[in-house]
């Protein structure tokens, strides 16, 4: 019986760990050629961003490899049935595989291979022309937000010296004595504090025996000096000094100074003369060194002598060194030699001469002057070896027959001799030398009128282009009572040089009309200025350039000739107001009363209309004292200007000013009937005010604000008339009632704010300096108003509080930083007064304000400096002046504290918070 055969039991195999091992290693093997990992599941290549920045698709990426095996299986890579042939790229003309450009991407190459026509030539260069223009239009935008990124990155991250700068500026003022004080830094450095290590070596016995020697003093002979018959030092026990190395360091210094001096011309070196016979003659012999640097010298100046014997400044040079050496006997010797080879020389003659004892120095200068006859120093300096005058004339006179145009010999020859002898030989002056100008002026000079005439005729013969002949004629003229004379010697005169083709210079002949001023020829300058003031200028531009020549004469003190520049510019401009006033201002700063008297008649004759002359020649006449000329002007005014307001408060100021209520009235009346404005009434009213009238003063304010109800001024007068007679509850409603019609009135206000202080107490005044400031924003006075009330109040934190929203509202209001600097404690009232300068550095609150710091602190100087910076800036300010007065009175002397009243009362100054009290 058979049934199925067993199924056989598997035997197992044995454990295949090599062929596992052999089944990972293509990871740690080459790839084959051409392999692609995932080709045949379609996958395709890829690049990262880490690569060449942002992916791509793999179309644009082909591989050749992927290539190759697609070609090798096809149906295998989706589109790819066709194997790249090697000269596919050669086709496309650029690499696929190029590096990557950040600009133009991969496609930089994409027509590299096409040709470049004209035509893109042209596109080319249009949009290159449209990229500049939109740049250029955008330029300012950006460099404005490049500035302004610039001053934010400062402002964040300033530097150091940015910050201690003003620190450093405070050094200015730290005195010597604490400089000193400050102690010099050391090394505190661990490193430096320990203790090294030092070791000491005795010195050894033949440095010590070395030194014995060399102090030793030898008391015997040597037997070699013994039989030589002399000394001999011992050559190793005495210390030798080799001079030539010594003396070698200085040697070079000196040749440095020579080359130094001198100047390469042409490949020479020509030595200064004068430059370095100074440094000689400053030499002084002081030590052996110096001995070495004159034997070093003499050589070299041997050298220039020996090579070039004709050169004058070597010999010279020599000369002076051997002087300074003290050999003056050789000196002589060598400027002797310098004499034979350079006899036409003359410095080296003077220089003989100065050598020369006194018995030879004339034998040496007679033997220069036979050399040389035409030179007029030798001749000078033999006159001066001559003892007598009556000899230096002689030697003079020699001298001028060689030289007879030498100016100089003539001079020198007239100063010796009389008047009489100056006379004549000044005629033979001119004739040897007719065209020096000096020498006729001053044969002019010593002559009488009638020669002094001819001899400037014939001068003006011979030099007919030289000004100052007619001019030294006009004062000539002038000097005897010639004045009509004087005018036309300059009118020939400048018209004979415009004639001989001169250039009439109109600046340089301003200036000698101020020189003729200087003189005290004053006609001479009047005529200069008359003839030459209007040549090259244009007529638009001679007003402007004549008053302008006015004021820099004015400046330089040359008083007539300005005062003649505006008296020819009036003869040309008779209707011009200013010219007229700026001519009184002159006469009223440098002239008389007389003067001024004349110069304003001759203004309102030729300008009747012009008020301000006529109240300017009134006011000089009440000024001197004479009350019935000004009102006789006045007077007269009204006939040419009968509708002038001015003319009327003039007049009533003079009658009110003298005493004559009466008349004052009068006149405000009849302004009044003539339909006067709000000052009218204004003027009306202080009359009463002052008379003491307030029925009369209350009538003429409340018509005169039924007329004129915008003008602020009438309502502060009766509001302040009301609260003066004790009606505060009428004041109160006139001050509303002004508000109404004036809410921008600061004035009014204030003094409704202070009235409620004094009436509802401090929460009322509050309140309507609160809704003032509401109504008025940005106003300094309703801040410091409110501050004010504050600290009346003792409310100092409120004060503070006000003050800060006040330099947030008004940062820049000098009024406010200066109160703020005298709020704060005095410990940091510096600090505030630095940022107050920096706010607002030319207010005058705040130069006053420093000013009385710096006065606190007794610092005198920068006090009054302050204090006139202030008063100049606002001379208008009377707080100011009163300062700087009580700070003179205090710290100056008699002539300062005139000179502040004075100033002063020039000023006139109208306004001020303590001139109101």
């Amino acid at each position: 019986m058979s049934g199925p055969a067993p199924t056989p039991i598997p035997t197992p195999l044995p454990p295949q760990t090599p062929a596992r091992t052999a089944r990972f290693d293509f990871l740690n093997s080459k790839p084959p050629p051409n392999y692609v990992a995932g080709l045949g599941r379609g996958a395709t290549g890829f690049t990262t961003r880490s690569d060449i920045g942002p992916a791509r698709a793999a179309p644009d990426l082909p591989d050749r490899s992927a290539s190759a095996s697609a070609a090798a299986a096809p149906g295998v890579g989706r589109g790819r049935g066709r194997a790249p042939r090697e000269d596919d790229d050669e086709e496309k003309g650029y690499d696929e595989n190029q590096k990557f450009d950040e600009f133009e991407g991969n496609d930089a190459g994409l027509f590299s291979s096409a040709d470049y026509h004209d035509d893109d030539r042209e596109a080319d260069a249009v949009w290159e022309g449209i990229d500049q223009r939109m740049d250029s239009r955008r330029k300012d935008r950006r460099e404005a937000r490049l500035k302004e990124e610039i001053e934010k990155y400062r402002a964040s991250n300033p530097k150091i010296t940015e910050q201690f700068a003003d620190l450093k500026r405070k050094l200015a003022d730290l005195p010597a004595e604490e400089w000193e004080s400050i102690p010099e830094i050391g090394d505190y450095s661990l490193r430096n504090k320990k203790k090294r290590f030092e070791s000491f070596v005795p010195v050894p016995g033949t440095l010590l025996e070395k030194a014995r020697q060399e102090q030793e003093h030898v008391t015997a002979l040597d037997p070699k000096s013994r039989a030589a018959g002399g000394i001999e030092m011992p050559w190793a026990q005495t210390p030798v000094t080799d001079l030539t190395a010594v003396g070698e360091g200085r040697g070079t210094v000196l040749s440095l100074n020579l080359d130094r001096l001198s100047d390469s011309v042409s490949g020479l070196n020509a030595v200064d003369p004068k430059g370095y016979l100074t440094d000689l003659k400053s030499m002084k012999i002081t030590s052996d060194a110096e001995i070495s640097d004159i034997k070093k010298a003499r050589l070299l100046l041997k050298s220039v002598t020996q090579t070039n014997p004709k050169h004058p400044p070597g010999w010279i040079a020599a000369v002076r060194l051997e002087e300074i050496a003290g050999k003056l006997q050789a000196a002589r010797q060598l400027i002797q030699r310098g004499c034979e080879e350079c006899p036409k020389n003359e410095d080296v003659w003077l220089e003989a001469c100065r050598l020369a004892s006194p018995d030879e120095a004339k034998a040496v200068i007679a033997r220069g002057v036979v050399s040389i006859p035409n030179s007029v120093k030798l001749w000078l300096q033999a006159a001066k070896l001559e003892t007598g005058d009556l000899n230096k004339s002689r030697v003079l006179r020699k001298g001028l027959e060689q030289i007879p145009d030498s100016v100089r010999l003539w001079r020198a020859v007239v100063e010796l001799a009389n008047d009489e002898d100056a006379r004549l030989l000044f005629h033979r002056a001119v004739e040897c030398c007719p065209l020096h100008v000096e020498l006729w002026l001053a044969l002019a000079r010593l002559e009488t009128y009638d020669q002094a005439r001819k001899v400037l005729n014939k001068a003006r013969e011979k030099l007919s282009k030289e000004p100052a002949i007619c001019i030294t004629a006009a004062k000539l003229e002038e000097a005897n009572g010639n004045t009509q004379s004087v005018n036309k010697v300059i009118e020939r005169g400048i018209g004979s040089l415009q004639r001989e083709g001169m250039d009439i210079d109109r600046e340089a002949w301003l200036k000698e009309a101020e020189a003729a001023e200087r003189a005290g020829s004053v006609l001479t300058c009047q005529a200069i200025v008359k003839n030459t003031i209007g040549i090259g200028v244009d007529d638009e531009d001679r007003k402007r350039t004549w008053v302008a020549d006015a004021d820099e004469c004015k400046k330089r003190g040359s008083v007539e000739t300005a005062r003649a520049i505006y008296a020819h510019a009036l003869t040309v401009f008779l209707s011009k107001k200013s010219i007229w006033l700026k001519a009184a201002q002159l006469e009223k700063s440098h002239g008389s009363s007389e003067t001024l008297d004349a110069l304003l008649k001759k203004a309102v004759k030729y300008n009747p209309q012009a008020q301000v002359l006529w109240l300017m020649a009134a006011k000089e006449k009440w000024l001197a004292g004479d009350v019935p000329a000004a009102q006789a002007i006045l007077q007269e005014a009204y006939a040419f200007i009968p509708n002038s307001e001015e003319i009327w408060l003039a007049a009533f100021k003079l009658e009110f000013e003298n005493n004559e209520p009466e008349r004052a009235r009068m006149l405000l009346a009849k302004a009044r009937e003539r339909g006067g404005t709000e000052r009218v009434w204004m003027k009306s009213a202080i009359v009463e005010r002052e008379l003491g009238n307030v029925n009369e003063e209350r009538r003429l304010l409340e018509e005169g604000l039924k007329l004129f109800s915008p003008f602020y001024k009438l309502w502060l007068m009766l509001g302040q008339m009301e609260d003066r007679i004790g009606h505060e509850v009428k004041a109160k409603e006139v001050y509303e009632n002004g508000l109404k019609h004036c809410p921008s009135c600061i004035p009014l206000w204030l003094s409704l704010a202070s009235l409620e202080e004094k009436i509802s107490g401090l929460s009322k005044s509050r309140a309507i300096l609160t809704m003032a400031r509401k109504k008025n924003p940005g106003t300094p006075e309703l801040w410091l108003a409110a501050i004010r009330a504050e600290l009346r109040h003792g409310n100092k934190k409120e004060a503070d509080a006000l003050l800060a929203k006040a330099l947030q509202d008004c940062p820049t209001s000098g009024v406010l930083w200066a109160s703020a600097v005298e709020m704060v404690p005095r410990p940091q009232r510096k600090g505030k007064s630095s940022d107050a300068i920096k706010r607002c550095d030319n207010d005058p609150h705040v130069l006053a304000t420093v000013a009385k710091l710096f006065w606190l602190d007794r610092k005198v100087d920068k006090a009054r400096n302050w204090l006139n910076r202030a008063v100049t800036l606002s001379p208008d300010i009377g707080d100011f002046w009163a300062l700087y007065y009580k700070f003179e009175r205090q710290h100056g002397n008699v002539d300062t504290q005139k000179d502040v009243l004075n100033r002063c009362v020039v000023a006139e100054p109208k306004h001020g918070e303590n001139g109101k009290q």
